[in-house]
């Protein structure tokens, strides 16, 4: 999995840090008992931000995903910091909002501001109980470490069955101005997204209202996260957040204007880098999955096909077992939830290894068996579907299924 290459923005290194303004920290707090791995990371900006989140749709929702809602309600959609533990779903807890609010108080004292200036995040197994009292022993010593390296510590503070780290960062121009968009992100397993996937926090230093920010947010997950499938279930601590604390010093963004249009491209070539992340990290995963779909009528139906393909077990088995089972695609092409005529679609495998057509008007080409299991022998494959009905398209991404996906969640709590 490369990353994508986009003019007039370039790749750095800092995550969350990357902008302006932007400090982070991470350490083993004792909710996980292995003192080698950090399970609490904090973001902070001294300049009040604007901010925008999405939360997962699972009517189960983590007692933090309520807790930001109310923080980012009374506070008129501004932050300063993010607090989030590993380890502890803080879900299906009968006192979780209270610990969720007592954490974010100890947050802001930390910190020495507002308690609704905290969103609070929480991952890990859901319905077991959760304590303060690490993270009051802990706090002071995460705000007393913040720096600007700290995005690392931050970045695998979060992580849970996740085998790497997953951060980027953007710099671009808005005006004279040289800009910064970055973020990290952790999920491995329960990905399916319904509104956000996973815990992803953005950090920017654009100078962007909060009624904008949300809108380029809920406007990229469409595209990004909610085009994203490991395993299809979708968590109930799902969380996207984003930041901007303005000391790039470029004009307000208050409109969908050409500035704007800048902006929200940098958010999403780094949720797009996030997302395939994710996807290439899948639990047990040994292949990462692209699917196009273009030719489409409509994005919605590019979209709907797009996941069908990527979503399927069958699919994913094939994958994994390099199987040029070219129907198992097919069949989950025909049975996406939209309409279009199955008799010109046009499906194509790819990988560093070459490109082959497998299908056109509506039946298999089986000479393109032989090419086509060669194409599957690399990491990174590609599937291209072309429906030849419009101008719409749209990307999925995923992973393929494989015995250590059973392993790994047959005994996730040990």
């Amino acid at each position: 999995m490369t990353k994508e290459k986009y003019e007039g923005y370039q790749y750095v290194e800092g995550g969350v840090c990357a902008a302006k303004g932007f400090v982070a920290n991470g350490l083993n707090c004792g909710i996980n008992p292995d003192k080698t791995k950090n399970d609490l990371g904090m973001v902070y900006s001294e300049t009040l931000c604007t901010a925008a989140a999405v939360y997962t749709q699972n009517k189960v929702k983590g007692a933090p995903i309520i807790v930001t809602k109310e923080h980012l309600s009374r506070s008129g959609n501004t932050a300063k910091a993010v607090i989030v533990n590993s380890k502890n779903a803080n879900t299906c807890n009968a006192n979780g909002e209270e610990v969720a609010e007592a954490v974010s108080k100890l947050t802001a004292e930390a910190l020495g501001i507002q308690t609704e200036e905290v969103i609070v995040a929480s991952t890990g197994v859901i319905g077991q109980p959760l304590s303060v009292e690490p993270f009051a022993e802990h706090m002071q010593a995460l705000a007393d470490g913040l720096s600007r390296d700290g995005h690392t510590e931050a970045a695998v503070a979060i992580m849970t069955t996740d085998t790497v780290k997953k951060e980027v960062a953007v710099e671009f121009q808005i005006g004279d101005k040289v800009c910064r968009l970055g973020g990290m992100a952790k999920g491995s397993g329960m990905i399916h997204p319904n509104m956000a996937t996973t815990l992803n926090f953005v950090t920017t230093d654009v100078a962007i209202s909060a009624e904008m920010l949300q809108k380029a947010l809920s406007d990229i997950v469409k595209i990004t996260y909610n085009c994203l499938s490991v395993d299809g279930d979708t968590s109930t601590n799902d969380m996207v957040s984003v930041m901007a604390n303005g000391e790039a010093g470029n004009p307000v963004i208050a409109g969908e204007d050409a500035d704007y249009q800048i902006f929200r491209q940098a958010l999403y070539i780094v949720m797009e880098h996030m997302t395939k992340m994710l996807a290439a990290d899948g639990e047990g995963a040994s292949k990462f999955l692209e699917c196009s779909c273009d030719g489409a009528a409509d994005q919605e139906t590019a979209i709907a096909v797009a996941k069908s393909v990527i979503r399927s077990p069958l699919v994913k088995c094939a994958m994994y077992g390099e199987d040029a089972n070219c129907g198992r695609i097919f069949c989950a092409i025909g049975y996406a939830e939209a309409a279009f005529d199955i008799n010109k679609v046009e499906v194509e495998l790819s990988s560093s290894r070459g490109k082959v057509k497998v299908y056109q008007d509506g039946a298999s080409i089986p000479a393109a068996e032989e090419q086509a299991t060669e194409i599957l022998k690399e990491n990174d494959i590609y599937i291209h579907i072309h429906l030849n009905q419009g101008d719409a398209k749209a990307k999925a991404w995923g992973c393929d299924l494989t015995y250590d996906y059973v392993k790994i969640n047959g005994d996730y709590r040990s």
